[in-house]
């Protein structure tokens, strides 16, 4: 039960940080875009 707990965490926690960096790569993109 811990053990799974620990996995659920740590997935939840990495796939938290993807969704950050995907949002904000995709600002940055988007921002460099507009400046052309």
């Amino acid at each position: 039960m811990f053990f799974d707990n620990v996995v659920i965490a740590g997935v939840l926690t990495v796939s938290l940080m993807f969704v950050f960096f995907a949002g904000f790569g995709l600002f940055i993109w988007k921002d460099s875009q507009k400046r052309k």
